[in-house]
């Protein structure tokens, strides 16, 4: 079997999960573990008020990168002699802990930050409204744990899983105020280091939910999980960085080139520029103020992008997110004794030397 066909395997199983335990269409099976009994004057149509705005996002496609990781990570355990509490069909089930999580934070974003798409489409507020897509997104994040009550497992076992994901959670919402507070703010430039933070929290957390979630769910303990969160959370800030410089030179996918211009994102090519070039902070700030007054078309765009490539802030991101994430794959392969060695482990670097690979042929 050739990597890339164990990649279909796995992605397949994992698709199936997701539409599990969010249909296109709602069954009665569904419904009671969703809501437990309903009134008959609840009908399908309030219902599809909440699957529509999530599954059409989740059915937009995206990387799964996550709940691949998820189960990759489970699997390295198993293959390193770990006595595993979950099956791996029942590891497959778990997988809309994470990627429900990364779906509802996607909603509530381009809420928060007046995207108008998202993967190529309009956002889910533009297509469903503000109020329905806002409740979908939060009603989201409440339906993934609930995967956690129809495992088979110990109840110490399902404790730990929750507690995980609550305080992953609250991490997730830190960082998103971080970052909504910076860039409501044109004036206001963070330090490197409080960028660092800042991605740890926000996008680092789904990276950390899902390898903890993937070594807990693989027999390894409590300390090696701890340990491959906090790497797997400098692999999500590295791909953030690329998120990063993508959005300034090609453009992120179905999205404008510099859309985070308007939306006075302190990106990290911006933040290395003022950090080396302070006396620009003022002309970024006018930049940004002026982006976010006339729009994507604004000659301001492109105006801040050629600041920020005269100096090289662009290329030394790029550089940066390239080495955190190369660095962390082979840390994050050898938490467990011996477990480099393993065909999930090959996976896992597959996987991650994959999407560098697939970023710098668009860039």
């Amino acid at each position: 079997m050739t990597m890339s066909i164990t990649f279909e395997t796995i992605l397949s199983s994992i698709e199936k999960s997701l539409q599990h335990s969010l249909p296109a269409e709602s069954n009665p099976a569904w419904i009671r573990n969703t809501f437990r009994e309903l009134k008959p004057a609840v009908t399908d149509e309030h219902i599809q008020n909440l699957i529509k705005p999530c599954r059409g996002l989740m059915d937009l496609g995206g990387k799964r990168w996550r709940p691949l990781l998820m189960v990759l990570t489970a699997q390295m355990c198993r293959e390193s002699g770990k006595n595993a509490p979950l099956s791996l069909e029942q590891t497959y089930s778990v997988t809309p802990l994470v990627e429900f999580v990364h779906t509802a934070s996607l909603i509530h974003d381009d809420i928060e930050d007046s995207a108008d798409t998202r993967r190529g489409k309009p956002a889910a507020h533009i297509t469903y409204g503000l109020d329905t897509a806002l409740n979908a997104g939060a009603w989201l994040y409440f339906l993934a744990p609930a995967v956690i009550n129809e495992l088979n497992a110990a109840a110490e076992f399902k404790n730990s899983l929750y507690e995980l994901y609550t305080e992953e959670l609250r991490r997730l919402h830190l960082g998103q105020a971080m970052d909504i507070y910076w860039h409501r703010t044109p004036s206001l430039f963070p330090s490197t280091e409080q960028y660092t933070q800042m991605v740890h929290c926000k996008t680092g957390t789904l990276a950390s939910l899902s390898a903890r979630t993937g070594f807990m769910c693989g027999g390894a303990t409590k300390e090696e999980a701890i340990k491959a969160g906090q790497i797997a959370a400098a692999l999500g800030e590295g791909f953030q960085i690329l998120d990063d410089v993508q959005n300034l030179t090609t453009g992120n996918p179905g999205k404008k080139r510099g859309d985070d211009i308007i939306e006075g994102k302190k990106s990290l090519p911006v933040l290395l520029h003022v950090q080396e070039n302070p006396e620009d902070k003022e002309k970024i700030a006018t930049l940004f103020a002026r982006a976010a007054a006339e729009g994507i078309n604004s000659t301001s765009v492109e105006e801040c992008i050629s600041l920020l490539e005269s100096k090289g802030a662009i290329s030394k991101a790029l550089e940066r997110g390239k080495s955190v994430i190369q660095e962390n794959i082979v840390n994050l392969t050898e938490i467990i004794p011996g477990s480099s060695k393993t065909q999930s482990s090959s996976l896992i670097r597959e996987l991650f030397n994959g999407m560098i690979k697939k970023f710098q042929e668009k860039n």
